[in-house]
């Protein structure tokens, strides 16, 4: 089974946004990568989509969910500032499908930090650019094997 980690797309600056920063939303940069999200899991399977319930993240999972016809499921263990455990527990819970996570710059290096603590080889580790997505490969006693990168599907 599959966990892929997916950064939100581009959102407009958080200085210059007026309004809360949960309900910034993904400039038109942000909604190309986000359709460019369709195409590059186009030969992958998904059975769930799960998001931190900030409109950025929510945002960039909708073309995928369009095209999929799979809803996008607002989940707090992937807002900004979430706890490591909590987040932990929701990766081991969907450890049994193939799921997408979208989330925020603090949360998916926090996750990757732990698996690398733990012995998974993140090779060159690029970071975690806006749109870009983690692979994490479960092996069949639901723990995190392998972690490889991929690159916004539009930079």
């Amino acid at each position: 089974m599959t966990i892929y980690l997916v950064r939100h797309a581009k959102a407009g600056d958080r200085s210059s946004w007026s309004g809360e920063d949960f309900q910034r939303p993904l400039t038109r940069r942000g909604q190309i990568q986000a359709e460019g999200l369709v195409e590059q899991f186009s030969d992958t399977h998904v059975d769930r989509l799960l998001s931190s319930p900030y409109v950025r993240c929510m945002e960039t999972l909708v073309p995928l969910a369009s095209e999929r016809m799979i809803p996008v499921e607002p989940v707090e263990a992937l807002t900004e500032g979430a706890a490591l455990d909590d987040t932990l527990t929701l990766v081991r819970k969907h450890m049994h499908h193939d799921a997408v996570l979208c989330s925020h710059g603090d949360v998916i290096p926090m996750l990757l930090e732990h698996y690398a603590a733990r012995g998974v080889e993140l090779g060159t580790d690029p970071g975690c650019p806006k749109g870009s997505t983690w692979v994490l490969e479960v092996d069949g006693a639901h723990d995190v094997v392998e972690a490889r990168y991929l690159p916004p599907p539009v930079d």
